[in-house]
C-alpha cells in the first residue's frame, strides 16, 4: 500500500481481546475505523469484543489468509505470548503486523517468511476492566522502519490521540520502567495504604485529598524536591515506630524500610 493510497478510514484486525485491545478497539471505531477481526484463543472472548465492534468476525484461528482483509494487524497479548503467537500466525504475505507492548523489541514480530513489515504502537496509559480510559491525552509512542507504515501507523494513532511520539526501542524500554514506577507501584502502594485503614476501620476517602495533593504537586515539581515525612525529616522514632506496627506483615515492612532508605539517600 503506497502512502498516496492511504485510506481515511483503516481496517484493522485485533489480534487479542483484553484490556488494552478492548480499549484500542472501541477508539479506532469511534474514530471511524473499521475493525474487521478479533483473535483470541478463548473464542467466547473474542466474541464478546467482537460484538462490541461490528462487523468485527471473531476467531480462535491464528491463520489470516482467508479472513477479512485488513490494513494492519495490531497485536495485543501478553508480553510473554507475543513471540509464540506470531509464531504460529499466518497473515497475508507483506502484512503490517504491529504490537502495543512498551518493552518488548519490535524484533519480536520478526517473520522473514512471511515479509512482514512490522512496527509499534504502545499508549502509555493503565487500561482495567470497566475503567474509562481518556486516549485523546494519552501519549502513544510509535515505532516503524517503513514510510509507508511510519504513516499508517501516524495517521492511525493521531485518529484517536493528541500526543503522537516516535520513540525507538531501547527508548521505549526506559520509558516502559519509569510508567511501572510511576503507575504500578503507586497504585500497590495505594493499596496498602487502603488495607491499612480498612483493617483498622477508617475509611480509606480520607486519604483523598492527600493523594490528589501530592499527585498534583509531582506534575509541577521535581518529586524529590517536594518529598515530605518522617524518613525526610530523619525522624527515627516514628520510624521505628511504623515497622513495629507493620510487623504482623512483614512484607509491607520491607517495603516501608526500603522506601524509607530510598528517601532519605535522596535527600
Amino acid at each position: 500500500m503506497s502512502v498516496a493510497n492511504l485510506p481515511q478510514s483503516l481496517r484493522i484486525t485485533l489480534v487479542g481481546s483484553g484490556q488494552v485491545a478492548t480499549h484500542l478497539g472501541l477508539a479506532f471505531a469511534q474514530a471511524g475505523h473499521q475493525v474487521v477481526g478479533v483473535y483470541s484463543r478463548q473464542l467466547a472472548h473474542a466474541i464478546v469484543l467482537a460484538n462490541q465492534l461490528p462487523p468485527a468476525i471473531a476467531t480462535n484461528n491464528l491463520d489470516f489468509r482467508n479472513q477479512p482483509a485488513c490494513d494492519i494487524y495490531l497485536v495485543s497479548v501478553s508480553d510473554a505470548a507475543v513471540a509464540s503467537v506470531i509464531a504460529e500466525a499466518q497473515f497475508p504475505l507483506g502484512s503490517y503486523v504491529v504490537h502495543t507492548s512498551g518493552s518488548l523489541p519490535v524484533t519480536v514480530l520478526a517473520r522473514p517468511d512471511l515479509e512482514l513489515r512490522t512496527g509499534v504502537f504502545y499508549p502509555i496509559q493503565t487500561f482495567s476492566r470497566n475503567q474509562p480510559v481518556n486516549l485523546a491525552t494519552t501519549p502513544i509512542a510509535l515505532e516503524a522502519a517503513e514510510p509507508a507504515l511510519t504513516t499508517l501507523l501516524q495517521q492511525l494513532a493521531a485518529s484517536i490521540s493528541q500526543q503522537v511520539i516516535f520513540m525507538a526501542g531501547p527508548d521505549r524500554k526506559k520509558l516502559h520502567l519509569a510508567a511501572v514506577f510511576a503507575c504500578n507501584f503507586t497504585n500497590h502502594l495505594l493499596g496498602i495504604s487502603r488495607e491499612i485503614l480498612l483493617k483498622n476501620n477508617l475509611e480509606p476517602g480520607l486519604l483523598n485529598p492527600l493523594i490528589r495533593a501530592t499527585l498534583e504537586k509531582s506534575f509541577s515539581a521535581d518529586p524529590f524536591t517536594v518529598q515530605t515525612g518522617p524518613a525526610m525529616r530523619g525522624d527515627a522514632n516514628i520510624l521505628q515506630e511504623h515497622l513495629q506496627m507493620l510487623a504482623p506483615e512483614p512484607l509491607y515492612q520491607q517495603v516501608y524500610g526500603v522506601l524509607s532508605e530510598s528517601i532519605q539517600a535522596k535527600k
